[in-house]
């Protein structure tokens, strides 16, 4: 890590507030290297989208979205096009029935305007304060985020993760798990065995989800529905929507609204 990330990272884990939002603006295509921290997070971009990668996947984060973070978790973010973010760190004790799991959640119109109102917020601040009365009206948001099926596990399994990266680079890649049972000189029953384990997916839920991720990525830097369904292996846009609305339970144009 860099001098001023370590800085950085040690200055928000070592505060003494309980709870606070940090606002970061990013370059287009920006990475932040690995790291951890010590309280809670809830990472939120006002703009742009972001994949926020784990050693045991990667979640992809649209606007109007947000990754709840437990503490301690090791992560790596990139940055898809320019990023604003706002990040919200909370002690961890604060409050119970937040997550206990790294997960992508909805934000509300107001928790939106909440985290944004919280990253003018200085610190330190009084208990009896409005800035506190917005920190608390914050926790009592977080304890209700609906979770939402934006997560690609990762397999172990050095026969699987062959599979995963040739699909993580060409998501469009049809081929069938009989090709991969040849390929890599094991039954299709045993690849299925294998994913079912490691991802609690099967092989084409695994690469529909990989698609669909990626459609996520493309559509929210504003290209149409028409090119992302060809460059994903789509047959057309229609047959592209709908297996996006069935997932998201929205069209790919209601779920950026």
């Amino acid at each position: 890590m860099t001098t001023t990330f370590q800085q950085r990272l040690k200055a928000i884990d070592s505060g003494a507030t309980p709870m606070m939002c940090v606002a970061t603006d990013y370059a287009a295509d920006a990475r932040i290297e690995q790291h951890a921290h010590r309280k809670h997070q809830l990472v939120y971009a006002v703009r742009g989208v972001m994949v926020v990668q784990t050693p045991a996947g990667q979640w992809v984060v649209p606007p109007t979205r947000a990754i709840w973070m437990p503490a301690g978790t090791l992560h790596w973010i990139r940055c898809v096009g320019a990023v604003h973010m706002r990040s919200l760190f909370v002690k961890p004790g604060l409050a119970s029935s937040v997550p206990t799991a790294l997960q992508v959640v909805a934000i509300s119109p107001l928790l939106r305007e909440l985290i944004i109102a919280a990253a003018g917020i200085e610190h330190p601040y009084a208990a009896s304060s409005r800035d506190a009365r917005v920190m608390r009206l914050i926790l009592d948001e977080l304890r209700t985020l609906p979770e939402l099926p934006l997560h690609l596990p990762r397999p172990s399994d050095p026969r699987l993760r062959a599979i995963c990266d040739r699909l993580d680079r060409e998501p469009d890649h049809d081929a069938t798990l009989e090709y991969w049972a040849l390929k890599l000189e094991i039954t299709a029953k045993t690849i299925q065995r294998l994913f079912a384990r490691e991802t609690g997916m099967t092989f084409g839920q695994w690469r529909q989800q990989i698609r669909l991720l990626r459609a996520l990525e493309r559509l929210a830097t504003g290209e149409k529905v028409l090119d992302v369904a060809i460059q994903l292996g789509y047959e057309s846009p229609s047959a592209f929507a709908s297996m996006f609305k069935r997932q998201f339970g929205r069209t790919p144009s209601q779920f950026f609204e």
